[in-house]
């Protein structure tokens, strides 16, 4: 969920994290349906390193440009096949559908946060699953071995 502290706004759409340069290099590139914000976080303030380009995009989408203090710097309607740069440096980038910068009424100067849903597996661990089963031996201990059977004069 994308959140407008100064207005008040909030969008709950789902919140992605590209935190690392291979998530950052990928984006949203080639996402046939933008239906969720991602939250671009770069190593430092800047203006020039904080520029996005939208070669490979499928479709335009609103990218918000925030400084460390998580305020607004720039906003932009962005368009496939276009190179952009923020008005100011920018730590904090969050590139959503179209509309989610109307819908939050967001402007230079707005505090803006965001709130991730934790992702959940479709598969669950082996753990979830006998935990959700109610596998356990007598001391309490998952264990998909028989038990040792009992000597005699133990």
């Amino acid at each position: 969920m994308l959140i407008n502290k100064t207005k008040g706004k909030v969008w709950t759409g789902r919140v992605k994290i590209a935190d690392t340069f291979f998530k950052r290099f990928r984006g949203l590139m080639l996402t046939p349906n933008v239906n969720y914000a991602l939250v671009f976080i770069l190593p430092s303030e800047t203006r020039l390193n904080a520029s996005i380009h939208m070669f490979f995009m499928l479709q335009s989408i609103d990218v918000i440009f925030l400084d460390s203090s998580r305020e607004v710097v720039d906003l932009k309607r962005a368009r496939p096949w276009r190179f952009y740069v923020p008005k100011g440096g920018a730590k904090y980038i969050i590139e959503t559908p179209v509309g989610v910068i109307d819908y939050l009424n967001a402007e230079i100067g707005d505090e803006i946060d965001w709130e991730v849903e934790e992702e959940r597996s479709a598969i669950p661990s082996p753990v979830e699953a006998l935990n959700k089963i109610g596998i356990k031996n007598s001391n309490g201990t998952i264990s998909l071995a028989e038990p040792k059977p009992k000597l005699k004069g133990e």
